[in-house]
């Protein structure tokens, strides 16, 4: 038990499922397959660990699992995690990463519209992000898309749109002008990440930073989306 002082405030990044259908190819987790749906007990269980050595202020869902693929666990999570008489975590600091189930979408802006929402991209058409998250190819872009600015018009809220830059997959300057075209006028914000390599099947590289640069350049200025560049570690 640490003094009143010594506890930090704490984002924490919560797992929904153990494993993951998703099958993102840049993915660990993707690639383990599904294992199960954790319960919204054992993922309340988390921040229950995590109070235990800090405030816990945020909650993310960027751990193991697609949250929208355990969609009733997850909403019922919340609710846990902004009850005042629980956790009392500020609804809108409450934010959920998902590839996009694009049905379930639409249940998450009706239920829980205070959710900050983090659309997994990594590609701007849907033959591309098919072979990068094999997942979309359920849920087609177009159709996705429309259902992200509905919650995104819903809610009033910006989308952070998450792009992990793979070299020569996905980080032409042709692909950044799709990626502008596509964001462009849309309540987006977009978050360029590197990648990073990891334990895949895939003999993926990261990529050069002045095209990740230049990538930026084009998506920001010639189509007036807001980009970052998360710094690698």
């Amino acid at each position: 038990h640490h003094g009143g002082t010594a506890r930090e405030d704490a984002t924490v990044c919560v797992s929904s499922q153990v494993g993951c259908q998703m099958g993102c190819t840049f993915c660990a987790t993707g690639t383990m397959g599904l294992l199960g749906n954790l319960s919204a007990g054992e993922i309340l269980e988390q921040l229950v660990l995590a109070r235990r050595y800090a405030r816990v202020r945020a909650v993310v869902f960027m751990g193991m699992g697609e949250p929208l693929a355990n969609c009733d666990s997850v909403l019922e999570a919340i609710e846990g995690m902004v009850d005042t008489q629980r956790f009392g975590i500020s609804p809108d600091r409450v934010s959920l990463s998902t590839v996009g189930v694009t049905p379930r979408l639409r249940q998450l802006a009706v239920r829980a519209p205070h959710v900050r929402l983090a659309l997994s991209l990594h590609a701007p058409s849907q033959g591309l992000r098919a072979t990068i998250v094999p997942a979309a190819k359920a849920f087609p872009l177009p159709e996705l898309m429309e259902a992200v600015a509905a919650y995104a018009a819903h809610t009033d809220r910006n989308i952070l749109v998450e792009y992990v830059v793979i070299r020569d997959v996905n980080d032409s300057p042709a692909v950044a002008h799709e990626c502008g075209a596509l964001l462009r006028g849309g309540q987006y914000m977009l978050n360029l990440i590197p990648y990073n390599p990891t334990d895949v099947p895939h003999d993926y590289q990261p990529p050069l930073p002045h095209v990740v640069a230049e990538f930026a350049r084009i998506v920001h200025d010639d189509y007036g989306v807001q980009v970052t560049v998360r710094k690698g570690k």
